[in-house]
């Protein structure tokens, strides 16, 4: 059974706390996004070495390997537009659909140790891109297809919203 499509403004976490994951994003910045992103990533691997991590719970929810597949891909899209904010002035991202990307990479099929690897791997090179950014350039802004604004800074809080909330999906 196919996954329905994401169609929600996840926009607002960083303006409160999820009252799904307890995440607050908003407290979050490119200092503080590396040791998160490292923290998460032993989560991760602990979620991906379960025997059941490729099944779904229920025909409408990812597995804890499609999910982990998200967000290997996530940090690296979020590197590249860290990388767009830092060598452009306000550019706009290229548009990316998780849920197309999902189908087209087959995440439900993927390898849960290889997805940790490069989960892994991605999440070390955007941990350094953030920790490489100086503090005066977190105001530096770049624009999604939607017309969200994100600063390097709110860049940061929306990502590890995103890392987070994902863990707590799968209970990690």
């Amino acid at each position: 059974m196919p996954i329905e499509p994401e169609t929600k403004d996840w926009t607002w976490v960083l303006e409160r706390a999820c009252p799904e994951c307890g995440t607050e994003a908003g407290a979050h910045s490119p200092a503080t996004a590396p040791d998160v992103l490292r923290d998460a990533v032993v989560r991760w691997k602990v979620v991906l070495r379960r025997p059941d991590a490729a099944r779904r719970p229920d025909g409408s929810t990812w597995s804890p390997l499609e999910y982990a597949a998200h967000v290997r891909d996530v940090c690296a899209v979020f590197r590249t537009r860290l990388g767009l904010i830092l060598a452009e002035t306000r550019p706009t991202f290229p548009d990316w659909d998780q849920d197309a990307a999902a189908v087209a990479d087959r995440y439900a099929e993927q390898d849960p140790a290889a997805v940790a690897a490069e989960l892994a791997g991605n999440a070390r090179a955007l941990s350094d891109a953030f920790a490489a950014v100086p503090h005066d350039a977190w105001e530096r802004s770049g624009t999604r297809g939607d017309g969200s604004v994100f600063t390097v800074r709110t860049l940061a809080g929306y990502l590890v919203h995103e890392v987070l909330h994902h863990l707590h999906d799968v209970g990690g």
